[in-house]
Formats: C-alpha cells, sequence, structure tokens
C-alpha cells in the first residue's frame, strides 16, 4: 500500500484537474518524508460549502481558500534524518496487525477554487498556481506546521516555495 490521495470535485465553478492535484499531493506528502501506507482526502467545493465548514468550525463567518482538517491528533514523528536530508522528516507508523501496518490517517484538505480565482491575481499570480499554494499550504498545516506567529508564517512560506518549486509547475511553462 502507497501513500493514497483521494481527491472529489464537489463545484463546478472552476474547473479542476482532480488526477493532477492527486499527484502533487503524494509528491508533498513523499517529500516529507510520510511513511507508507498513508491517506488524504483532497475535496474542492464551492463558496457555500466552504463558508459552512469555516463558520462551524473556525467560527468564521463566510468563504475562505483553504482549510485542513487533521484526522490523527497526535502524528508520530519520527527523528529528523542526519545530513542533506535533514528537517524532511514526516508522520510515520510501525506495522500493527497480521497485515502490517495501518494507514496513517492524514486527513482532509479542502479547498475553494472559486475563492482561489478570486485571490489569484494579488496572490499566486494565476488560478492554477493558486490552487497547487493552497493543496501545499494545507498539507503543511495537517503536517503541523502554522503561521500564527511571524517566525513560523516564514518558514512555513519558505517550504511551500521550495515543494512547489519541485512538484509543480504550471500548465503554460511546460
Amino acid at each position: 500500500m502507497a501513500i493514497q490521495v483521494f481527491v472529489a470535485d464537489e463545484q463546478s465553478d472552476r474547473p479542476v484537474e482532480p488526477e493532477r492535484w492527486g499527484e502533487l499531493a503524494e509528491a508533498v506528502l513523499a517529500d516529507r518524508g510520510v511513511a507508507e501506507p498513508a491517506e488524504l482526502n483532497v475535496l474542492f467545493v464551492d463558496k457555500a460549502a466552504i463558508a459552512s465548514l469555516n463558520e462551524r468550525f473556525l467560527h468564521k463567518k463566510g468563504p475562505t481558500d483553504v482549510l485542513s482538517f487533521p484526522i490523527e491528533d497526535e502524528l508520530d514523528l519520527p527523528p529528523p534524518p542526519a545530513g542533506p536530508a535533514a528537517g524532511l522528516a514526516g508522520p510515520g507508523r510501525e506495522p500493527f496487525g497480521p497485515e502490517g501496518p495501518l494507514p496513517l490517517l492524514i486527513g482532509d484538505v479542502v479547498i475553494c477554487p472559486e475563492v482561489a480565482y478570486e485571490n489569484a491575481p494579488a496572490h499566486a499570480g494565476e488560478y492554477e498556481s493558486e490552487l497547487a499554494l493552497l493543496l501545499v499550504h494545507g498539507i503543511l498545516h495537517l503536517l503541523g506546521m502554522d503561521h500564527e506567529k511571524e517566525e513560523e508564517a516564514e518558514e512555513m512560506e519558505a517550504l511551500e516555495r521550495q515543494l512547489l518549486a519541485r512538484h509543480f509547475a504550471p500548465r503554460q511553462a511546460r
């Protein structure tokens, strides 16, 4: 069993390519050292759906661009590796039961393509790059990163840029 990413497009406001975003998510998780087997869900929803989730879980009114919902409260993080891969550790699991390891249920990343489209010109530049940024951002939240403090925000943004440079290229640049 590998890292499995389930992607669902539950909106019709903007086009998304579920397979492409699933591949990006798998690459980011592998890059971060997430041990197999692991599962992640990515949902693309409309403004009404994300506004409802935003109010219900974060007590904020209105739509937002991305929300992350971890399933495992505390991820088992191995110690960071030594050498050039230092800092790339991610969650892992030891074998359990006669069938081998149980999958690590990482969580859900919920993205609103319409909000991404609206924010893209002032943020990532264009729609497709904005979706990629939001997906990486959401995954990093699930892996324990945050941006409440300036130092945390700078670290998270730098890692987002690195991951996008390694694993994403807009279609027009191909």
